[in-house]
């Protein structure tokens, strides 16, 4: 896996990996070979007052001919489309690095001591009461942002730290009121995407984040 931070390293991984990639022959060409010589021999030793009937061995070469050119096709074509699906997710990477997302984590990155800081909240089913909480590093309550009633879908929060607060990594648990206890649910933190690693022909793709390598899967959205 390589990692991506400009274009003109996005495009020259593009055409390491087309160059890597490319089909060797196959060892049929031996078998090719093996054949004709089969042919000549029996034409230089067939009785010319009897000789043999060649239609056989014409037909076997026309479809030898075929298969050999179909198979190259389907080479050229696997190639083209490697490439083709490398060149866009190498494209969209481009565009995301230096861009904020939001990734699906507990983790949050405060920049500045007293600054604010958004995340948004999944909930599957609606509440009657969704509270966000912020801990330090050990484990202790910094802050708690009440966000009262709430219905199902993704709700959005800002967490406004006090001027006290330094920055630094805090921790995030968001949970919703089901009736008779508080249950956790997925929390959204923005973070800048640094660099980009693409997969091979650009499967597997990760946003590289200042918490480490983050699956794309796991991205929701830039803003």
């Amino acid at each position: 896996m390589s990692t991506i931070n400009t274009n003109n390293n996005i495009f020259d991984q593009i055409n390491r990996d087309n160059q890597s990639s490319q089909v060797k022959k196959s060892d049929g060409t031996d078998d090719n070979q093996m054949f004709m010589k089969l042919l000549i021999a029996q034409l230089q030793n067939q009785d010319p007052t009897n000789p043999s009937d060649t239609s056989d061995f014409m037909q076997q070469i026309s479809s030898m001919t075929m298969v050999e050119s179909m198979t190259g096709m389907a080479k050229t074509f696997e190639t083209m489309s490697n490439s083709l699906l490398s060149s866009q997710s190498a494209l969209q990477a481009s565009s995301m690095v230096g861009q904020r997302v939001f990734v699906n984590t507990d983790i949050a990155l405060l920049n500045q001591a007293g600054g604010a800081l958004p995340g948004t909240v999944n909930l599957e089913t609606p509440t009657t009461s969704l509270r966000v909480s912020v801990y330090d590093q050990g484990g202790n309550l910094v802050d708690q942002v009440n966000m009262g009633s709430a219905s199902s879908g993704e709700r959005s929060f800002v967490w406004n730290a006090n001027e006290e607060v330094p920055a630094g990594s805090y921790q995030v648990i968001a949970e919703a009121f089901d009736g008779d206890k508080y249950v956790q649910v997925d929390t959204w933190m923005p973070f800048t995407v640094n660099s980009v690693s693409l997969g091979q022909n650009g499967i597997g793709m990760k946003v590289n984040t200042a918490i480490g390598a983050i699956n794309f899967s796991d991205v929701k959205q830039l803003g």
